[in-house]
């Protein structure tokens, strides 16, 4: 007998049961833990409250599916190409999960928590977020740095997931100090950038599930939780309505060829 053992607090089976989380799969789980909940806990190695499931799940609605963004035209034209690697297409959207599209949830969670963190304690009323808020964006530009969470590409005066998403944390009990410094961010990075710029939802998605106490090295895992639904639903979209060919071809036959030595 092997004296090797790997110790886990997720999944194991047996030839008779299969055992996930301490608990028996098929007669505690199945049916009775919905999936966002599952993921929660799969993570955070305790079951969400009802409140925080509300929470939890209104994120990764949030961000399933935000139309043809480069992730799903990734998605689509991989499946376009290898129509036999559904998970070829899968994954091709889910690389794409950066800094600009995604990525923001993990990089405004991030940096919200190293605000925070900074702080030997926490403002008590507006006036000392705005101020928190105002000289953390001082900071961040005279950094030379973006200040992650701010603008959106098609939103340019609000978000609208922004401010229904902290209506629900607010509901639950839920709306920490991420949330409230990213509202005071929202509030007074005008006075340091000179224009006013909303908040977006991956930003506001990311200071949600901080305030959560989820890890923040792993919230950008979430979005892409998220968003692998909505590319399974792009992937669908494309099969009974395909637009990857077109999309390929619009370019393709646009091309146009430039000397390299001309400017």
């Amino acid at each position: 007998m092997s004296e090797l053992e790997f110790p886990t607090s997720l999944g194991t089976s047996t030839a008779d049961e299969i055992g996930l989380l301490g608990q028996n799969l098929t007669e505690d789980l199945m049916g009775e833990v919905g999936f966002g909940e599952l993921a929660f806990w799969l993570v955070a190695l305790r079951r969400p409250t009802p409140q925080e499931t509300r929470v939890f799940e209104a994120v990764l609605v949030a961000l399933a599916d935000h139309g043809f963004t480069p992730t799903a035209i990734a998605a689509r034209l991989t499946y376009l190409s290898a129509p036999d690697s559904l998970q070829g297409a899968l994954a091709s959207g889910l690389l794409g999960g950066g800094s600009r599209f995604l990525g923001v949830t993990e990089d405004c969670g991030r940096y919200l928590h190293a605000v925070l963190g900074a702080q030997d304690g926490l403002p008590t009323d507006d006036e000392g977020w705005d101020a928190l808020a105002l000289d953390a964006v001082r900071r961040t530009r005279a950094e030379g740095r973006y200040v992650p969470g701010l603008g959106h590409p098609v939103h340019k005066v609000l978000d609208p997931r922004t401010p229904r998403l902290i209506a629900i944390a607010e509901e639950e009990g839920l709306k920490g100090p991420h949330l409230t410094l990213f509202e005071a961010i929202g509030r007074t990075h005008e006075q340091v950038l000179g224009r006013r710029l909303p908040l977006n939802g991956a930003g506001v998605c990311g200071a949600a599930l901080a305030d959560l106490g989820l890890p923040v090295e792993l919230l950008r895992g979430f979005a892409l939780l998220a968003r692998a639904a909505g590319l399974l639903g792009q992937l669908a979209e494309e099969v009974r309505r395909p637009i990857g060919m077109d999309a390929y071809l619009t370019v393709d036959r646009n091309a146009v060829y430039v000397d390299p030595q001309q400017d």
